[in-house]
């Protein structure tokens, strides 16, 4: 099978030290697969209301600063909303996906009237309120119905292989509840488009940061009920911030300084140190990422 891998940032601003962590391990693992292995990078823009204007171009920059060069041209994901209306479409006339005209506030009181507290940080898992119907009132979004009979057994105990964390096992059912695939207002959800995308790339390897580990149950699932192939998936450490939470744009990461040769093999370098890869000496940059993809084979991609 041809390897094909990805990194797919959202342009809600630049690279810093957690993002190049996963651009980096995306590409050494797809490089350390040797010859017809392919890196690709795909825009995540479909949330327009959260994108900044010239974002993805400036990422791209970043990018090719670090020499992390795709093998094919960029993909954006607003040039595939059409993709999307498709999937959705197939899942609504499966009775696989439903309307819903709950907003969060009626979440939170339906789970209090049902006496469920809610733990900070948690999901609220959804109470299935709109299964039956809208009952008059106008849809806010499009739900996957985990607990239908063709996906209730398969969302009850949902279990994959992770690279670098093992088996892991998830009740969708209990744990995240029908979960949104298209707002209402426009936006479609990351889980649906993650999915059609990889799909559609012929993604065979998905290598992304540790906090998107959770999201793979869901995604698997829509995968399933799509009759998608499921790719092997990687989740790599989480680079944390002063306050032990993990580094971001909405806690303030800074923004990667990449304007010398030294600044990027330093970047680079710290990056590496993440995923657990040895310090480089080399001097210029193709020598210290080949360095690299040779310890990313004997890390995480022996031979059989």
């Amino acid at each position: 099978m041809r390897r094909i891998g990805r990194f797919a940032p959202s342009p809600t601003g630049l690279l810093h030290a957690g993002s190049l962590v996963a651009a980096l391990a995306s590409w050494l693992d797809v490089r350390a697969r040797g010859p017809g292995a392919r890196w690709l990078v795909r825009i995540e823009d479909a949330d327009t209301e959260r994108c900044l204007p010239g974002m993805g171009e400036r990422i791209l920059g970043q990018l090719a600063a670090c020499g992390l060069l795709p093998d094919e041209a960029p993909a954006w994901q607003t040039s595939r909303t059409g993709l999307y209306q498709a999937a959705l479409d197939h899942l609504v006339a499966e009775g696989l996906a439903y309307p819903c005209a709950c907003s969060r506030k009626d979440i939170a009181l339906a789970l209090e009237a049902e006496g469920v507290r809610h733990r900070p940080n948690a999901e609220r898992v959804y109470p299935g309120t709109c299964r039956s119907g809208l009952h008059g009132k106008p849809a806010r979004s499009w739900r996957l119905a985990c607990s239908s009979p063709r996906l209730a057994v398969r969302a009850a105990g949902l279990a994959w292989q992770d690279r670098r964390l093992g088996p892991q096992l998830q009740n969708v059912v209990r744990e995240v509840g029908d979960f949104v695939l298209k707002r209402a207002d426009g936006p479609w959800a990351y889980q649906l488009a993650v999915v059609v995308d990889d799909a559609q790339q012929g993604i065979s390897d998905v290598v992304r940061g540790e906090d998107l580990a959770d999201n793979t149950a869901r995604q698997i699932l829509l995968q399933r009920a799509l009759g998608l192939p499921t790719p092997s998936y990687l989740h790599t450490p989480l680079v944390l911030g002063d306050n032990g939470q993990k580094l971001s744009k909405q806690n303030g990461a800074k923004p990667l300084s990449l304007d010398t040769p030294g600044d990027v093999l330093h970047a680079l370098g710290a990056a590496a140190a993440v995923l657990g890869l040895p310090a480089t000496d080399s001097q210029g940059l193709p020598e210290a990422l080949a360095g690299w993809v040779a310890a990313w084979r004997d890390l995480y991609n022996p031979p059989p």
